[in-house]
């Protein structure tokens, strides 16, 4: 019987998380565009590193689609895959930013 209601509880906490965790992805994705906007604004990005950035955020952005469509949500190991995407591309903006080549 415990384990049932582990299960169940376990379910209802994986279920509440997935739209908090859409919600954090769309922000994300939203902060980053913001980033890259920022760096092509003040000249710290030039256009070679700005069009590799995009690229990348539009890989991002259609796997995190196909993900969806398959099955109507993420599963957790979808969610870790988008997650360290979102992560590296993160890194690369910060890094691209400041490597000096835009000014």
């Amino acid at each position: 019987m415990n384990k049932s209601i582990v299960a169940v509880v376990s379910l209802g906490l994986a279920l509440a998380s997935a739209p908090a965790f859409a919600q954090n992805v769309h922000k994300r994705e939203a902060n980053q565009q913001h980033r890259i906007a920022e760096g092509i604004e003040n000249g710290s990005l030039t256009p070679k590193e700005t069009a590799r950035l995009e690229r990348q955020e539009a890989r991002i952005k259609q796997l995190q689609s196909k993900d969806r469509q398959s099955g109507g949500g993420l599963d957790p190991t979808e969610r870790k895959q988008l997650n360290h995407l979102l992560n590296t591309e993160s890194h690369r903006i910060y890094a691209q930013k400041h490597d000096g080549q835009g000014k």
